[in-house]
């Protein structure tokens, strides 16, 4: 982390001028961005550039300042965290109206429960149940030991991230950030 700030600030600058002046806040936002011990919280150097970015995605025809010098153009955005282990990314049941369409809302996994015991029986209309936790279990038919749990996908607290290469190239380190003043 210290190598790719430290070759951002040298790149930053090392040019001229006049390319230096144009794409300064750009380069500041993301080496702020990039900051993740602490995070730009923490850098009161980076509070100016960052509260004026947060302030600039308020108004209309925002242009997202970028950093061309660094090699990052727009970050990107990434609304959820991964699924918990044993747990894969699934969309919501667009007929309980959980996310929008295609979205990879929700996590799943398939769950045994007999396990060498004799399954239970359950009645048609109790094919699903949900746990305390909110933890959706949808039974496949009323003999089956197996079933599908479902739980809403955590959300992540730093969404947006800049994928910088590193300054030896061929390798990427995907940095995370939040925009919340």
């Amino acid at each position: 982390m210290r190598l790719v700030l430290w070759f951002l600030s040298v790149l930053m600058f090392s040019l001229p001028l006049s390319t230096a002046e144009a794409s300064e806040w750009g380069c500041e936002v993301l080496l702020c961005a990039a900051s993740n011990n602490p995070s730009w919280h923490g850098v009161e150097s980076c509070h100016p550039p960052m509260e004026r970015l947060i302030s600039a995605l308020k108004r209309p025809g925002f242009s997202w300042p970028t950093c061309p010098e660094g090699g990052a153009g727009k970050p990107g955005y990434e609304r959820y965290a991964d699924c918990p282990a044993g747990w894969a990314a699934t969309e919501a049941d667009q007929d309980l109206n959980h996310g929008r369409s295609g979205e990879l809302s929700r996590c799943t996994r398939t769950v045994n429960a007999c396990k060498g015991r004799t399954f239970q029986r359950y009645r048609n209309e109790d094919r699903t149940a949900t746990t305390k936790d909110g933890v959706t279990r949808v039974y496949s038919d009323s003999s089956s030991c197996e079933y599908r749990e479902y739980t809403a996908r955590p959300l992540r607290n730093q969404p947006y991230y800049f994928d910088i290469e590193s300054s030896q190239g061929g390798t990427t380190e995907r940095h995370y950030f939040d925009l919340r003043d």
